[in-house]
């Protein structure tokens, strides 16, 4: 299975800096720690493009001396923990090479995420280009949009450019203290 997962707000902007302001932002912050941690642990690796996955490193990776940032909080900590033990794949052509428990997924796309999903359980992806080209090729098999109780009004969008409309069924719904709804979708097709 592949599961797609992300933050998006009410007018579709998938922003990772956008988030509700004030006491009410840094709740959510928080409370999405947790979520995706706890989303991100039930599957078995990670498949990142080349932003992605430099953003997650440098945000993310275990420092070399060991210790956390003093800036994380325990739920920070948390995901930090969860992202940095995962086994990654990288969909690049841009990259010689890759660490921090990764590998290079090289070739032509659709047939190379097949393989992922033959091999592993559950895969999980996030971000917005590589999504967008796994969803053209029907390869996500459940979608999770937390959304947000925000407008950004501008940002990059949610699946710009699909070439085709993409039937969803809701198959889960999770209201979150923040506010914000995590709903889960899959395909029409295979919903069940």
């Amino acid at each position: 299975m592949l599961r797609y997962s992300i933050n998006v707000t009410l007018d579709g902007c998938c922003d990772h800096n956008v988030f509700p302001s004030g006491a009410a932002g840094q709740a959510h912050l928080e409370e999405m720690h947790v979520h995706h941690a706890a989303t991100m642990e039930r599957a078995d690796a990670l498949l990142f493009g080349r932003v992605v996955y430099e953003m997650m490193e440098e945000a993310w990776r275990r420092p070399a001396s060991g210790e956390w940032p003093e800036w994380m909080d325990e739920r920070a900590i948390g995901f930090a923990e969860t992202i940095d033990a995962k086994p990654k794949h990288v969909v690049s052509t841009t990259l010689g090479a890759v660490d921090w428990n990764a590998e290079l997924v090289r070739g032509d796309l659709a047939p190379a995420v097949r393989a992922l999903k033959d091999q592993h359980d559950e895969v999980m992806t996030g971000g917005l280009t590589l999504p967008l080209a796994l969803a053209e090729l029907g390869l996500i098999d459940s979608y999770e949009l937390v959304v947000m109780p925000v407008v950004a009004g501008h940002g990059p969008r949610l699946f710009d450019g699909l070439a085709q409309q993409l039937d969803l069924t809701l198959v889960d719904r999770k209201e979150l203290s923040s506010g914000a709804v995590a709903l889960t979708y899959h395909p029409a097709a295979t919903a069940d």
